[in-house]
């Protein structure tokens, strides 16, 4: 309760403070963005005036323009060089309030000299400006926009990705396009590369960015030359928010509900008091008096060692934790936007956001031998803390042809997890009882300054990039404890622990690892357009650069008898909170071993230079070509060693000419015909090159990397055709080909036992996948002209995907099988309803994807699927206070199915409840939440 007190009153102080500030000035505002209506180009320089008054802008060098103006009803002229002048009746501008107005000018049919006049109204207007903006994107791609974004029960971009066509998240946080691995991804923010946030895995945690910062998310399938060429799934650009329209003041508070969770007893072991604020507060670190290697504490004396062992905090105790309390977020955003002398303007957005959550999961785990006989068979309870602290802070300076920004975000999320797991290990003839604790703290830091140029008359353009970013994963003292009886033991005999020598990393260990990665990079691009044939044309030439260095490093620490022959076999029976405490260090009871490997170090870099030229083509009216080439040169190395110790070093340079071409035929104003054409890579992550074996008590397994693997070559082409029937209305259908040369994957390394399960990174030789994808996006206006179906749109997406990996043999699937990671379906659908005038809106969501390949097995032990889960979400939503105020409920995965991952035995694939076997199946419960939003307007007093 004292979390929540102290939040709230962080908000209401801010909010009172700026309280003075909040009368408005009367005016309103007229803001917008003027395009080509053939090719979507921005126009920079355009005249915007205001009829019979001397009110009047100029766009800047977005196409940007903003106009400040008395409440009343006006027509708007827009004028521009080379075009005809369009006049816009009916504009209506309300106090306070922001009317959007965005703009596509025709260029003249004829060459003639007198002035021609396109007059339309305001609604006419706005439906074209959407038709250039769905229409004229130069590759194949999906998106969604803040406005769906605020519609939708999404709290982060990881759960705002699941709603677009072709894609899905996987374990909450990483994104699944086409059914692919999210290996095959690559995500951008502001245009700048985000690194992996995971040690283990190439993937980016997308729940680190909170959803209503986000302006837009595009997902480009299809490539072309100025795009980063790391990707065969998609490309996922996110823009953060810029420069705002008007001056405000906003604060979000939401409590959650889940169904299995919230005011029930929660349980785990030792916590930190600070870990409420995302930090570790020096409880759990390695004691500063522990030697810094292995080497140096082997030959210590006995005595020494038992002074080191006493000198770890004992966390270890197990108990009751409160109830859970429910689910909390807070945020605070402002924005500002200043009129400056010299006619520009600068805006600020700077937003902190705060949440935790507490979760109870219940699962079980188990596996088998030779695929049939149950080798173990675990329950567990999962009690899992998390807490999140986020700030944007985004600064734009805006003067007519010059833009320059600096925008930043900082995210860390602390993650606790206690695990406490029993059952039967047959393998082991015993009962099974672990407790575990896995600590993680992630932290990301990205800070940008980027410019965009008009540099002369002829509409030249220069835009530049500079960029840094920070990860770090910190994982201080992952704890696990085993207690086991034997099976034929007879009486009442408690559970002994597991502690015999050589077992320790397994049983009863203390696990500490850090990773740091930086990266430093920039871009730059120069636009020129010119004329041919009397039809636009533009050439666009750039380069990149990022290098990225990463140092990892871990310990590994496990507790053992000190004397076998004199050992106390009464402190077995301790609890663990008991069973290592200082007394029981000595002579007689435990001391710590250190078992760290010579390979549980490496320190890696990576250097991406690339240039690339980039034609834009039209060719008559309705043909556009979009080609060129990308050049890119990537240099890799990694420093680790062997288990021996000997020294390992890998370093790889390849160059790979990487050309695309993107051809679109628009058949009328409503339609278009696009054909796609590209090569694209999928290189190693830093960690998957290095031979480090990392065990998770989680998952019950180890992954180690592999410094032979190769990058991966993918060929693609698409085609696709899309009609815009109506404003937000959307038909389309596509069909794609990838194939893959040296593709990239998990399986379980051949020599793996169901207690023992190792994971690899592998390369398969050849691999491909073609399928189609299909859209619907229409409003429900033409079943009746009730208002009910005027404000209702209904969509719908399905995707289909075939995929088959060439083999020799070895596949328990036969000669070929489906790329790991890769789902054969993704549906998405869904209704919305937004009436305007009584602000109510509510939304039903549904999501699914098709089985999928979690693990690649191997002969005599088959592939683990991950089983599709129907996903249902509820929101509904009720405009209050002038408008100002949003009061919404949210309902997330209302039908609660299990996680359940299997291996399948009728090669049927889609899971069979009677004849599978079940590797681990969890159910998570439904999330209920309540959020309240006010936004203040900070207008200047008169």
């Amino acid at each position: 309760m004292k979390r929540i007190i102290t939040a709230v009153q962080i908000i209401g102080i801010l909010c009172i403070a700026c309280l003075p500030s909040f009368a408005q000035d009367g005016t309103g505002k007229v803001s917008g963005k003027l395009t080509d209506k053939k090719t979507g180009e921005l126009l920079i320089g355009v005249t915007v005036m205001v009829q019979n008054t001397s009110k009047g802008a100029v766009t800047d060098v977005e196409g940007r323009y903003l106009l400040q103006i008395a409440p009343g009803t006006y027509t708007l002229d827009y004028k521009y060089m080379g075009y005809q002048t369009k006049s816009i009746a009916d504009v209506v501008v309300k106090a306070g309030q922001v009317t959007n107005l965005d703009i596509a000018l025709d260029e003249p049919k004829s060459k003639e000299l007198q002035e021609v006049v396109i007059r339309g109204s305001y609604k006419q207007e706005t439906i074209n400006a959407l038709y250039v903006a769905q229409k004229n994107n130069v590759s194949i791609s999906s998106g969604i926009s803040g406005e769906s974004i605020r519609r939708s029960p999404d709290r982060n971009t990881s759960d705002v990705l699941k709603r677009v066509s072709g894609a899905s998240i996987q374990d909450n946080r990483y994104i699944i396009v086409r059914g692919l691995n999210d290996r095959y991804n690559t995500a951008t923010i502001n245009n700048a590369m985000l690194p992996s946030t995971e040690p283990d895995r190439k993937a980016f945690s997308f729940d680190l960015i909170p959803s209503n910062l986000i302006d837009n998310i595009v997902i480009n399938k299809t490539a072309s030359p100025e795009m980063p060429a790391d990707f065969a799934g998609g490309l996922i650009q996110v823009i953060t928010k810029d420069i705002p329209t008007e001056n405000f003041l906003s604060f979000n508070i939401g409590l959650g509900y889940n169904t299995q969770t919230t005011f029930k007893e929660t349980r785990g072991m030792d916590r930190g008091k600070s870990e409420w604020l995302t930090m570790e507060d020096g409880t759990l670190k390695l004691p500063g008096s522990w030697p810094s290697s292995r080497g140096k504490y082997a030959p210590l004396s006995n005595e020494q060692k038992f002074g080191l062992t006493r000198d770890f905090n004992n966390t270890w105790g197990v108990g009751d934790r409160g109830k859970a309390l429910p689910a909390q977020s807070y945020q605070v955003t402002w924005g500002n936007r200043t009129r400056l002398k010299n006619d520009g303007s600068f805006g600020s957005i700077i937003s902190l956001t705060y949440r935790n959550s507490e979760n109870i999961y219940e699962g079980e785990r188990m596996d088998y031998e030779s695929g049939k006989v149950r080798s173990f068979n675990f329950s567990e309870d999962i009690n899992r803390f998390n807490s999140s602290l986020g700030a944007i802070a985004n600064f734009t300076y805006v003067k007519r042809n010059n833009k320059i920004s600096l925008k930043n975000i900082f995210n860390r999320i602390l993650d606790n997890n206690y695990i406490y797991r029993s059952g039967l290990n047959n393998d082991a003839n015993a009962q099974i009882l672990s407790h575990g604790q896995e600590l993680t703290i992630k932290t990301m830091l990205n800070s940008q300054l980027e410019g965009s140029h008009k540099i002369n008359p002829r509409d030249w353009k220069l835009d530049w990039n500079l960029n840094y970013s920070l990860t770090d994963r910190n994982q201080p003292d992952m704890k696990v404890l085993s207690y086991r009886r034997d099976l034929n033991a007879t009486g009442n005999v408690p559970y002994e622990a597991m502690v015999p020598f050589g077992t320790a990393a397994r049983n009863v260990s203390r696990f500490y690892s850090t990773l740091e990665e930086y990266a430093v990079g920039g871009m730059g691009s120069l636009t020129v357009p010119f004329t041919i044939s009397g039809q636009k044309q533009n050439l666009k030439i750039g380069g990149q650069k990022l290098y990225r260095e990463r140092d990892f490093s871990a310990r590994v620490l496990g507790y053992i008898r000190t004397n076998t022959a004199d050992f106390n076999d009464d402190l077995l029976t301790l609890a663990p909170g008991q069973i290592f405490d200082p007394a029981n260090i000595g002579q007689n009871g435990f001391v710590m071993d250190e078992i760290t490997n010579n390979s549980d170090r490496y320190k890696a870099n990576s250097d991406l230079i690339a240039g690339y030229i980039q034609f834009d083509n039209k060719i008559a009216d309705k043909l556009r070509i979009v080609w060129g080439a990308r050049g890119e040169s990537y240099y890799q190395y990694i420093s680790t060693a062997d288990a021996s110790g000997k020294s390992i070093k890998k370093d790889m340079t390849f160059f790979d000419l990487l050309p695309s071409a993107n051809i679109s035929y628009a058949v009328n104003e409503k339609s278009n015909i696009r054909l796609s054409g590209s090569r694209t890579v999928s290189r190693p992550e830093l960690r998957e090159l290095s031979n480090f074996v990392y065990y998770d008590f989680v998952t019950y397994s180890s992954l180690q990397g592999n410094p032979d693997l190769k990058r991966a070559l993918i060929t693609n082409a698409d085609l696709r055709y899309e009609l815009y029937p109506g404003v937000g209305e959307a038909v389309t259908a596509s069909v794609f080909y990838k194939r893959f040369k040296n593709a990239i994957e998990q399986t379980v390394d051949a020599g793996s036992t169901p207690n023992r399960r190792q994971i690899r990174v592998e390369n398969a030789d050849n691999a491909e996948a073609f399928g189609f994808e299909l859209e619907l996006r229409k409003k429900l206006d033409f079943i009746s002209a009730e208002p009910f179906f005027q404000n209702m749109t209904a969509f719908a997406n399905f995707s289909y995907i075939h995929s088959s990996v060439n083999l020799v043999g070895g596949s328990s699937d036969g000669p070929s099988r489906s790329l790991q990671g890769q789902s054969p379906y993704l549906i998405n659908a869904g209704l919305q309803y937004d009436h305007p005038e009584t602000n109510l809106s509510f939304g039903l969501l549904y999501n699914k994807m098709g089985q999928r390949i979690y693990l690649v097995g191997f002969e005599g032990y088959p592939h683990i699927y991950e089983r599709g889960r129907d996903l249902l979400d509820l929101q509904i939503g009720k405009k209050i206070l002038n408008k100002r105020g949003d009061l919404r409920l949210n309902v997330s995965d209302l039908l609660n199915q299990k996680f359940i991952f299997y291996q399948n035995n009728d090669n049927k694939k889609s899971y069979n409840e009677s004849v599978d076997q079940i590797i681990t199946s969890q159910r998570q419960g439904t999330n209920i939440s309540l959020n309240f939003s006010y936004q203040f307007g900070l207008g200047k007093k008169k």
